[in-house]
């Protein structure tokens, strides 16, 4: 099985490109996706984006018109050496804020040296978890729905923070290097995304 993130706009063409690589695909609505099976018994399951539910016609056209974000959401990216934050009205970015931090990196020395490293290491990295949590509170106040990614440790330790916890994360988590704005488009594009589960057959 693989995963690949599908444009809402590409997604009917990815399904006729299924179908001429497949054979005759009949569609089918369950377990909130749309599914596709084969001819010769490769199948699909697309889901949208934000843990929708889609219950919907078995229909390409039918399920990308379904995809509508939230009027008000948010993306939190965090790991050690850095962050992003957004707040976004649907698909456009409202408000933002990107920041790096330096966090020492491992060392070889050993004994008391390496201890020392390691309590600096680990104190440079809760202060970029700190600035991360209060943009965090700041831009993303009043939002419920949150898309995450980035570092697991890194997401968890900013969403800890009292002030975030009225913060619903939603899916997809989001697998990122350090956040720069590059990083947080293209984050945007793949939290819009279809997902979708591919089985080709034997």
């Amino acid at each position: 099985m693989t995963e690949v993130l599908v444009p809402a706009a590409r997604f009917v063409r990815w399904a006729d490109n299924f179908r001429h690589r497949h054979g005759d695909t009949a569609l089918t609505v369950g377990d909130g996706a749309l599914r596709g099976t084969a001819a010769d018994a490769s199948t699909f399951t697309a889901r949208l984006p934000f843990d929708t539910v889609y219950a919907g016609a078995a229909d390409a056209t039918a399920f990308t018109a379904a995809v509508t974000p939230p009027d008000r959401w948010g993306i939190l990216l965090v790991r050690k050496g850095g962050f992003a934050v957004a707040r976004l009205a649907g698909d456009e970015v409202v408000e933002h804020k990107i920041g790096q931090r330096h966090v020492q990196g491992r060392t070889k020395a050993g004994g008391q040296s390496q201890q020392r490293f390691a309590r600096r290491r680990d104190n440079q990295a809760r202060q970029a978890y700190e600035a991360a949590a209060d943009h965090a509170a700041r831009i993303l106040g009043g939002t419920e729905d949150v898309v995450t990614g980035g570092d697991h440790v890194a997401v968890d330790e900013v969403l800890a923070d009292p002030r975030l916890r009225a913060l619903a994360v939603t899916g997809p988590w989001l697998a990122v290097p350090d956040p720069r704005r590059a990083v947080l488009d293209a984050a945007v594009d793949d939290a819009l995304a279809l997902r979708v589960e591919v089985v080709n057959a034997d």
